[in-house]
């Protein structure tokens, strides 16, 4: 049994959908939030946004019961609001990073769609980029 078949064992069928619909929703707009990053004119909006994806998805892993998903998202939420109170910009390194997470909420994505277990979370991800060099 797969991620998918154990929400819709454990949640309402309309919760898991609207989950899914949702995730995949944000999951397919992540990357051009986080390449917009390294683009003064749209840092803010970009950090705003991609802070609000991260939080959602916390929420509702969580709720869910989704717990290496709800814990990366809180993790990266963390890094995310730093980054908005702190800085004015981001580096490379840690667009490189976010694209990283990017591509474990991808994977996600597909596990869920395919009925797969959630596959684990890369170890290179819980290590923070340099936040101060910008």
């Amino acid at each position: 049994m797969g991620i998918r078949s154990d929400l819709d064992s454990n949640f309402d069928y309309e919760i898991v959908d609207e989950f899914l619909d949702h995730y995949s929703m944000m999951v397919d707009c992540m990357e051009t939030m986080i390449i917009d990053l390294s683009k003064p004119n749209m840092f803010e909006q970009s950090i705003n946004e991609l802070f609000r994806v991260f939080h959602n998805i916390k929420s509702a892993s969580g709720f869910l019961k989704i717990t290496q998903m709800s814990k990366l998202s809180a993790f990266v939420e963390d890094a995310l609001e730093q980054i908005r109170t702190q800085h004015k910009s981001v580096n490379e390194e840690t667009i490189n990073w976010l694209l990283s997470i990017s591509d474990m909420y991808a994977t996600w994505n597909d596990d869920l769609k395919l009925d797969n277990e959630l596959s684990r979370i890369k170890y290179s991800l819980l290590k923070l980029p340099d936040l101060e060099n910008n």
